[in-house]
Parts: C-alpha cells; sequence; structure tokens
C-alpha cells in the first residue's frame, strides 16, 4: 500500500511538472510579434534620417539643441490606455488606437519652447446595434474631445540619437 501511495504522488508531481513545462513552452510558442515591428539598424536608420531635419530646426528656428525623444513610463502608458478607453466610450467611441503627434512647448522667457510627442486617442464613432444602416467605419480618426497623453520625459541629453 505504501509503494502504491508514493507511485501515486510520484505520478501526480510528474503531471505537474509536465504540464507547467509544456505550458510555459507553449505560451512562449503562441506569443507572436505584432506587426510594424522594426529592427535596431533599422531604428538606427531612421534615426539617421532624421539628423537633417532637427539640425534646420534646432539651428535656424530655435539655435538650442531641440528634443530628439519623449520617454513614457510603462505604469503612464498603461494607465493612460485604462482612461482613453473609458473616455472614448463615454464621448461615444470605441477606442482602436493612439496617434503619436510632433509638437513644441510654448517659448518662455526661460527659452524657446523645445519639441514633445505625444498621443491622442482614435476610434470609431458607436453606431445603434439595432441600426438598419451599415456604415463604412475604419478607425483610427483622433476622438474629439478626448484627452491626449504628454509631458514624457527628455533625452538624456535632450538632443542625444539612438540609442541613448
Amino acid at each position: 500500500m505504501k509503494k502504491l501511495l508514493l507511485l501515486l504522488i510520484g505520478l501526480v508531481i510528474g503531471i505537474a511538472v509536465t504540464y507547467y513545462y509544456l505550458s510555459t513552452n507553449q505560451n512562449l510558442e503562441e506569443m507572436t510579434k505584432p506587426n510594424g515591428l522594426i529592427t535596431p539598424t533599422e531604428i538606427e536608420a531612421l534615426d539617421q534620417a532624421y539628423n537633417s531635419r532637427h539640425t534646420i530646426i534646432s539651428d535656424s528656428l530655435i539655435k538650442t539643441p531641440d528634443n530628439r525623444s519623449s520617454w513614457y513610463s510603462i505604469d503612464e502608458i498603461e494607465s493612460y490606455l485604462t482612461y482613453a478607453k473609458k473616455q472614448a466610450n463615454t464621448l461615444g467611441y470605441t477606442l482602436d488606437g493612439l496617434r503619436i503627434y510632433a509638437g513644441a512647448h510654448p517659448d518662455t522667457k526661460e527659452g524657446p519652447g523645445l519639441m514633445t510627442m505625444f498621443f491622442v486617442p482614435t476610434g470609431s464613432k458607436n453606431v445603434s446595434e439595432g441600426s438598419m444602416l451599415t456604415t463604412a467605419q475604419g478607425g483610427g480618426n483622433d476622438i474629439g474631445g478626448a484627452d491626449g497623453l504628454n509631458k514624457g520625459g527628455k533625452g538624456d541629453p535632450p538632443s542625444a540619437n539612438y540609442p541613448q
């Protein structure tokens, strides 16, 4: 009886370990890459291609090194996504993405306003479920009246290229 009990315990432990191992490997295999991924080499090429534009802006318009990047924490982005989904719903939209705009802070007495990047929620207007009319709605339109996300951290230094 004692041997049978040990055999059953060993069998249960073996099944549990096998299940954990297979589920972990399956999760890794099922993880798919999102559309639009680019390699570090492509990132560097895009960054370098922007250099001439950055120089024109910095040298001729504001006469100081301008920002090249904005940094946002994962917590800020996740919190903003939750907020944007709720706000979009309140405004009668379904959130389907974010658009990133380049902007600049206003000039102040301390100096010129530097470049910033900010997020704006996009989505499609909700339509009544009982509607007989079909509408061709492609998402991606800015949601008017919705709050955006700005105030990301600057590069170090602000004009630093990729990688920092």
